[in-house]
């Protein structure tokens, strides 16, 4: 495995493995890398596919008030993983190298639909900053394919749509969620909880559960489901629930009546760490 810091050699290397009749598998990450990213590359590896990571911290999907500074960095231990799962190369470009003209560069990309709600609402600015250093890393990289976590919906329902709009000739491929066997999601902001406040944080999954169950036994009305979700979040002494929403699983728009194939969204502090599940219904 090879750890590549500059766009040349990163775009060499791929056409170098292009050449050798190989397709480029990418998994974008901003490291801290967990078994949920592992899940990604092993899918990646199928067909035999090789297989580029990025890590990069992406400073522009940041907002002012949340944990650039703080989200955790530790490269050589990233790359130690990534060679025990077969991964070709690893790409960590420097600021300069994704940004040359500085990060108040003048060319973004912008998704204005999907981004418009959840996550975009409470984030301005954060999608653009997803859509634009993407659309940089499949210019740099040229994959043939790229993984995407479920976990953040959103995030993969917008980059599928970049890619339709854009044409890039890339192939999204969503992988399900990872969970620890309490059915917490695997995020790399697990890191900041607390002993006491990692105990709750499976109070989303468990609002996700009853509404699933719910949903089962008949219950069409989605602000029923989603005050649903609301009390279970209530119950935990260090939670504080965001948002809690049914919605079509494709426009993002909010339903009244749910639907099977809808997805339930939701978004809580637990403590100061602000985590993020889903569940199709």
């Amino acid at each position: 495995m090879v750890i590549i810091r500059t766009l040349p050699e990163m775009r060499a290397a791929s056409i170098v493995v292009k050449r050798g009749h190989r397709r480029v598998a990418l998994v974008p990450t901003m490291g801290a890398l967990h078994e949920g990213h592992v899940a990604l590359m092993r899918r990646a590896r199928d067909g035999g596919a090789a297989v580029v990571v990025s890590v990069y911290v992406n400073p522009t999907q940041f907002g002012p008030h949340e944990d650039f500074k703080q989200y955790p960095r530790d490269l050589e231990a990233d790359a130690r993983l990534c060679e025990r799962e077969g991964v070709a190369a690893v790409f960590a470009p420097s600021d300069d190298e994704m940004y040359p003209g500085g990060l108040q560069s003048s060319v973004f990309v912008e998704e204005n639909a999907l981004a418009r709600r959840l996550e975009g609402e409470r984030r301005p600015g954060h999608f653009r900053g997803v859509c634009t250093v993407v659309a940089k890393l499949f210019n740099i990289v040229q994959p043939d394919s790229a993984l995407f976590g479920q976990k953040d919906y959103q995030q993969l329902k917008i980059v599928q749509r970049m890619v339709r709009d854009l044409r890039f000739p890339v192939e999204i491929i969503p992988v399900p969620t990872v969970r620890e066997a309490d059915g917490v999601a695997l995020s790399s902001r697990n890191q900041r909880l607390s002993d006491a406040e990692r105990a709750q944080a499976p109070v989303l999954w468990k609002a996700l559960g009853i509404t699933r169950d719910l949903f089962n036994q008949g219950e069409r009305n989605a602000h029923q489901l989603e005050a649903a979700m609301s009390h279970a979040v209530a119950l935990a002494p260090s939670a504080r629930l965001d948002y809690a929403q049914i919605a079509d699983a494709e426009t993002l728009e909010p339903v009244n009546d749910a639907q099977s194939g809808n997805v339930a969204l939701i978004a809580a502090h637990v403590g100061e760490t602000r985590l993020i599940d889903n569940l199709i219904l």
